[in-house]
């Protein structure tokens, strides 16, 4: 893994949010930020080989488009955290995953077409862990915040 540099940081920052709409959105980065598209895309490659960026994707309100989401919590033992993000993270509804200070030390949000579908993706993931403390929390009601961490 290799140290992020202030590029890197700007790159971080620019692309949390009001990501360009563009055929050629990282050159649109690129010109803002004095560096060429293919700087951009080799950093960001990188950044994701090395586990800083999970994604690069937008954000949708869930309901709107007849989905349904979750917040989901979970006790996981430390040697078994790493295979259980990766177990997590496998699947393209999970948008956010985090360790907290608690018992209930791993929490992820979901998002999929039915609750049926999560409940299926929640028993797939508590089976291949042997991870079985798996709380569900369904929305009820959705708030949505602008999340953006200054890097």
């Amino acid at each position: 893994m290799t140290e992020m540099d202030q590029t890197d940081r700007l790159i971080l920052n620019r692309i949390q949010s009001d990501f360009p709409l563009s055929p050629r959105p990282f050159d649109v980065i690129a010109t803002e930020l004095g560096l060429t598209e293919q700087e951009v895309i080799r950093r960001l490659t990188r950044l994701k080989a090395d586990g800083i960026i999970r994604r690069i994707g937008g954000n949708f309100v869930p309901d709107k488009l007849g989905y349904v989401s979750t917040l989901c919590s979970a006790h996981v033992p430390e040697e078994k955290i790493p295979a259980f993000v990766q177990a997590v993270n496998r699947h393209p509804g999970v948008t956010h995953n985090y360790l907290r200070d608690h018992h209930l030390n791993m929490w992820f949000t979901f998002i999929a077409a039915s609750r049926e579908e999560i409940e299926k993706a929640l028993q797939e993931i508590s089976e291949e862990t042997g991870i079985t403390d798996i709380l569900n929390l369904p929305a009820t009601r959705v708030f949505k915040i602008r999340a953006l961490f200054d890097v």
